[in-house]
């Protein structure tokens, strides 16, 4: 996990609701992408020219082999559950908005910047709560390939005050 500067006094492993605040920002590591990655997930789960064939991908919108954008969102929640967000109990997503603002090509190396937006604990349930976080998906240029803004569940560490009566955890 690579944190900001300003995070000196960091998460020690994985996060709980309480451990997070409105303007952290968490930094992944890096996926570098390349032409056989590229047309190997397109022939699995996106069989499209431009995403295949670099000859028939210079006659599409994107004048040359671009990665899928669904590749493009596997690469990110790989480096956000690898290194990017360390989310206790997991990454589990209640929704949220995504777009492709800039297509990924061969030779682009990746990262995912995070920055939670807004933490709501839950009022039912009071182990748990809501995190929305944005996260830009860029290259080595710093470009934006992707964007999301998703909210997630994300779980409290279990107190004496949290546990039901009877509950001797």
């Amino acid at each position: 996990m690579q944190v900001t500067k300003d995070e000196e006094n960091s998460l020690s492993g994985l996060a709980y609701l309480d451990d997070l605040h409105v303007g952290q920002h968490f930094t992944s590591a890096m996926h570098a992408l390349d032409e056989r990655q590229i047309t190997a997930f397109a022939r699995e789960f996106d069989p499209q020219p431009f995403h295949l064939d670099r000859e028939a991908a210079k006659q599409s919108v994107f004048h040359g082999l671009v990665a899928s954008g669904w590749h493009v969102a596997a690469i990110t929640m790989r480096l956000q559950v690898t290194s990017g967000l360390p989310i206790a109990g997991g990454l589990v997503g209640l929704g949220g908005e995504l777009a492709w603002p800039n297509a990924t090509r061969p030779g682009d190396v990746l990262h995912v910047e995070s920055e939670i937006l807004e933490i709501v604990p839950s009022r039912s349930g009071k182990d748990r709560g809501v995190v929305m976080v944005r996260s830009e998906t860029r290259n080595q240029r710093g470009d934006v390939v992707q964007g999301t803004t998703v909210k997630l569940l994300v779980p409290r560490r279990v107190s004496s005050s949290l546990r039901a009566p009877g509950d001797s955890r």
